[in-house]
């Protein structure tokens, strides 16, 4: 606003009024005179800051005490404790339920919604598009003869022809490549080697043949179809196989009456489990297939997904197990006399081998163990008879028993089968029991070890005159072989 201020100003008389006269003193006269306005601009203006995003000016307050540090950090941390400890309960908890579930239940992801589990694979589609009976196990029932088998303990190779049958291979015109395509059909692969073995070394049914030799334009053809018939070698000497590092652990019992094992000494030996809990057992004959026993999946234990194969361990676990995408039964399997009692099963994929996971090898045909040979029975099964499954593995050195002494009228009689082999002691003692169902009874010779039986059924554990009775993996091998080879 603008301001008024007087001063005084000498002005001449006469200019104001000419009719005064001789007036001797000077007169002032008011005046009122208008100023500039003031400026409120200072002198030296500064720029005009403009603040800058993200840059805020920092509170002027006294630093932090050391201790007021340590505080914050403990708060922090035990913020993320508290956190982790929460997740890792709610995890727990939910895979507990979900076991539970799964142990009750079965979901149908089309028509979303529960079934009870007894009514899968029960051959009634209660879920929409049979989900229910999609994923189940199956039977099959072999009528052929497969046609490449190993023969004695010299594993001489031998193919099949309707015409001529069996025939040994002789060691003419053979190479590396034929050895990797007959060990190819045989199933486990790895590093396969041949050797010549000298026909008059041979046990006496194989010394006068027939043989059979390699046809070298027929280099496409499985092994068994470019052979041609020969009365005798030319070389006097035939093929023996070894296909791959199957039964290769270091050498060396709880089972009853057994010890503890280590699984790097048995890392054929698999648990099948069934909702989380041990069920059988089972071997490795190869990275993908599992043998184990038919009577296994009685009742409601027919659907795929609810099995899990756990390899690699000592000591009982649930975690860490292979998805199974194929159980196949001996369509022979008779449950009432339990013959033929043998099952497969296919691993989703193949488990990687190694110190704790390698198949065990397959026995050749004639075999030929005598009664009393030295056998290994490992499980996880009850350490007494109505009792519980061991924590860790166990293993029982037990010995083979004559067929015709456990056949006979005062030890099991005619329910033991061709099919069927016995071991152990008469007067009990050590022996499998409940749990070790399923588990390998094997034999180590020449370096190696062999699956020569499955654990099947008995009286009782351990008792006297009731010895354990195993599946006879080699009379089985056909069914073996053309079950694998049928599903790749």
């Amino acid at each position: 606003m603008s301001e008024w201020k007087t001063q005084w100003v000498p002005v001449d008389p006469t200019t104001i009024c000419p009719t005064v006269l001789n007036i001797q003193s000077v007169t002032f006269m008011v005046t009122t005179v208008q100023l500039p306005e003031e400026s409120t601009r200072p002198l030296n203006p500064r720029q005009t800051v403009v603040p800058r995003p993200g840059r805020h000016r920092k509170p002027m307050t006294a630093p932090k005490t050391q201790r007021e540090k340590a505080s914050r950090r403990k708060k922090v941390l035990l913020t993320i404790l508290t956190v982790v400890v929460l997740l890792g309960i709610l995890t727990t908890a939910a895979y507990f339920i979900k076991q539970l579930i799964d142990s009750k239940y079965f979901f149908c992801a089309r028509s979303v919604k529960f079934i009870p589990i007894d009514k899968t694979c029960d051959g009634t589609d209660d879920c929409a598009g049979g989900e229910d009976e999609i994923t189940c196990l199956s039977s099959f029932k072999v009528n052929t003869t497969f046609p490449v088998r190993l023969r004695s303990a010299s594993q001489v190779l031998q193919v099949y022809s309707p015409g001529s049958g069996w025939r040994s291979v002789c060691s003419d015109e053979w190479t590396k490549q034929y050895t990797q395509k007959a060990c190819m059909q045989l199933g486990y692969t790895n590093k396969p080697q041949s050797t010549s073995v000298p026909v008059d070394t041979l046990i006496s049914s194989l010394k006068t043949g027939p043989f059979a030799a390699i046809r070298p334009e027929a280099r496409t053809q499985p092994i068994h179809k470019a052979t041609i018939d020969r009365r005798d070698c030319r070389t006097g000497s035939v093929i023996s196989l070894s296909c791959s590092d199957c039964g290769d652990v270091g050498f060396q019992d709880r089972i009853v009456g057994g010890t503890d094992a280590v699984i790097d000494d048995w890392p054929w030996q698999v648990s099948l489990q069934q909702g989380g809990q041990h069920t059988c057992g089972g071997s490795l004959v190869s990275p993908r297939w599992v043998v184990t026993a038919a009577h296994c999946f009685a009742g409601s234990k027919k659907e795929l997904s609810r099995w899990r194969v756990v390899s690699g361990r000592t000591f009982m676990g649930t975690l860490g197990g292979s998805y199974v995408d194929r159980i196949i039964l001996n369509g022979d399997y008779d449950p009432a006399r339990n013959d033929y009692d043998i099952a497969l099963m296919r691993l989703s994929s193949p488990i990687t081998v190694g110190v704790a996971r390698k198949p065990v090898c397959l026995p050749p045909k004639a075999f030929g163990l005598a009664a009393k040979a030295s056998m290994t029975v490992t499980g996880w099964g009850y350490l007494e008879e109505n009792g519980k499954v061991s924590p860790s593995l166990q293993k029982a050195n037990i010995p083979l028993i004559d067929h015709a002494v456990c056949s006979s009228p005062t030890v099991y009689g005619s329910t033991v089968t061709q099919r069927m082999i016995c071991a152990g002691f008469m007067e009990g003692k050590v022996d499998a029991c409940q749990g070790d169902s399923g588990g390998p009874l094997v034999h180590f010779t020449s370096s190696r070890w062999y699956l020569v039986g499955v654990v099947s059924w008995g009286v009782g554990c351990a008792r006297e005159r009731r010895p354990g009775v195993y599946s006879n993996v080699e009379e089985m091998l056909n069914w073996i072989h053309t079950v694998i080879e049928k599903n790749p």
